[in-house]
This record gives C-alpha cells, sequence and structure tokens, in this order.
C-alpha cells in the first residue's frame, strides 16, 4: 500500500462533489443495507488480494481482477508491475476501517462511496533480494476515498480509489 501515497485528487474529487447523495438518516431500506455490506465486503477484498498479490508483486494476478475495475484495476496493477520492476515484495497486510459515505440512489443503489483511514504500518515494502526495508518510511494510517460499483453482472466490485500522504486521517 506505500507505493500508493501519491494523493489521487480526482477519486476525492469525485467522492466528495455531491453528485453522490447522502443517505437519508433514517434506514433506508433492506436493498441500502445489502449494497453497503457488498460494497465494503468488495473494498476489503480488493486490498487482501492486492497485499496476497504484493507478496511477490504479482501484478497479474487473477485475484484483483475479481474485486476491482476500471481505473482501480489499473492502479493497482500498475503499483505492483512497478514493484516487480524494483525488485521490491510486501510483507503484511494494510489495516482497514471502511466507512460508507454515501449510496446511489438511495433505494436499490449502484454506487457507494467508502471512506477509510487505512493503515499501512504492517504493510511495508521490502527488497526482495536481500530482505531488508526497501525505504525507512514506516508506514502509518492514510485516507483512502473509494468508490464501488454493481456490475452489469450483479457483483460490487471497486471502480478507483485514491490512498492520501501519510497523516491525512486520525
Amino acid at each position: 500500500m506505500s507505493t500508493l501515497t501519491a494523493c489521487d485528487q480526482r477519486a476525492a474529487d469525485r467522492a466528495n462533489d455531491g453528485s453522490v447523495s447522502r443517505p437519508p438518516s433514517s434506514s433506508t431500506g433492506v436493498s441500502a443495507d445489502v449494497a453497503r455490506d457488498h460494497a465494503v465486503s468488495a473494498y476489503r477484498e480488493m486490498w487482501s488480494a492486492f497485499a496476497t498479490a504484493g507478496k511477490t508483486s504479482d501484478w497479474q494476478s487473477p485475484a484483483l481482477g475479481q474485486h476491482a475495475t476500471g481505473i482501480a484495476l489499473d492502479k493497482l496493477t500498475r503499483s505492483l508491475r512497478a514493484d516487480q520492476d524494483k525488485g521490491l515484495v510486501t510483507k503484511g497486510s494494510p489495516t482497514l476501517s471502511p466507512q460508507v459515505s454515501a449510496v446511489d440512489p438511495a433505494s436499490d443503489p449502484l454506487k457507494v462511496t467508502i471512506t477509510d483511514c487505512g493503515d499501512s504500518t504492517n504493510a511495508l515494502k521490502y527488497r526482495k533480494d536481500n530482505g531488508q526495508p526497501a525505504d525507512d518510511v514506516p508506514g502509518g494510517r492514510r485516507l483512502i476515498n473509494a468508490i464501488v460499483e454493481k456490475q452489469a453482472d450483479g457483483k460490487w466490485k471497486v471502480t478507483d480509489f485514491g490512498v492520501h500522504d501519510l497523516g491525512t486521517c486520525k
């Protein structure tokens, strides 16, 4: 996760531009709750697949496409490919705390926005050749904004995300 440290302002802007309606304060029914559950699950599974692929920097891992598509999948594969080219692997997994910040539309949702404060302290990069840390960056908490959308086949996948700099959430 530490190679995805650059703030992706476009994803953050889309997640916060007001085009995604906020859910009403009262329950929006089972449909919205089910969508939230599916979206959070897809989000968690995407990062789990990324952490697994990161152990060997397997940028071609088919598991990545099971939980991400479009821009999100491109970001994951580019990050892993860059790690492979640099001779890096990732040890560990990030700690996630995803929260649904928007559901659109409120009834029969097709898109869910997730806000997270991911912690990369236990997901660091190491040199594959000697097992030494890739750098002296300790990891830490980062704001993550993600968009998860229902696909034509009914599956929920992360379509975009932005990982911000260290210290952008508490």
